[in-house]
């Protein structure tokens, strides 16, 4: 077993704690965090990416008071993984968000923030390397805490009217594949299919579908256009555009069908 590096750079910010995952490298304690809400456990795991130019600048920004961000791990551009937060505290990772109903998801969730520019600064593609660090993480945090996979999303999915992240370039059917995730193959666009209208019967039926997955919609929602981005982003990358096109609805319908075909083999 590697031995596990801890690491305090400057004033004391955080106690040290002993790293619940032994795939984590470095503790880097982070003091901000709180107590999980009473009724709360880890039913979730949400990726991020940092949004910054290095995973050593992330860490520093994430174990500093002034910033009032957190996350429980960070996994740079090797794969390499350093722990923030314990498990057992509710790191400060997903804002103002909500999914399935609940609004304290990070109350509800592991955060994991995965290293990565993002769209404003030269966002690529994350690295194989990278990925198997994602994947190894993901697995060993889903089992111990008996986490779906339907309940691993990004910060998109939580918050579509406020974020894009890890973004269309995150390989969501690759990870499905290695055991995280939930996940079908999307449906192809067809080019002379047409958009569907917004207030459609069809439309109507995918804004329902996307209430029954977990999306937080309601009937009359300004912000549908941002819900739909976000399913695509995760579940439809190949055009991001927030319409209800054929694609993106028979996507929606399979999956929400593959959910419920799981769920009663449980």
């Amino acid at each position: 077993m590697t031995a596990v590096r801890t690491s305090v750079h400057g004033p004391l910010r955080a106690a040290l704690f002993e790293p619940d995952c032994r795939l984590a490298v470095e503790v880097f304690p982070s003091p901000n965090s709180g107590q999980r809400r009473a009724d709360l456990h880890p039913t979730i795991l949400l990726l991020h990416y940092t949004g910054m130019v290095s995973a050593a600048k992330a860490i520093d920004w994430l174990s500093r008071p002034e910033a009032q961000v957190s996350c429980h791990y960070v996994i740079d551009e090797g794969g390499r993984i350093t722990q923030m937060v314990p498990e057992a505290r509710r790191a400060w990772h997903a804002g103002r968000s909500i999914w399935d109903g609940e609004t304290d998801v990070n109350s509800a969730s592991i955060g994991i923030e995965i290293q990565n520019p993002g769209h404003a600064d030269g966002y690529h593609a994350f690295s194989r390397a990278q990925m198997r660090g994602v994947r190894d993480l993901a697995l060993d945090i889903v089992q111990r805490h008996a986490i779906a996979p339907e309940r691993v999303l990004a910060h998109s999915d939580v918050a579509p009217s406020r974020k894009i992240d890890p973004g269309e370039k995150f390989d969501w059917g690759w990870l499905a594949q290695a055991g995280v995730g939930h996940w079908v193959k999307p449906s192809p666009i067809q080019a002379t299919a047409p958009d569907l209208p917004v207030h459609g019967k069809a439309a109507e039926s995918g804004r329902a579908l996307l209430a029954a997955y977990g999306y937080g919609v309601s009937p009359g929602d300004a912000a549908l256009p941002s819900v739909v981005a976000a399913f695509q982003r995760h579940f439809r990358p190949m055009r991001i555009d927030g319409v209800f096109d054929a694609s993106t609805l028979a996507t929606l319908e399979r999956l929400v069908d593959a959910l419920k075909v799981g769920r009663t083999t449980h």
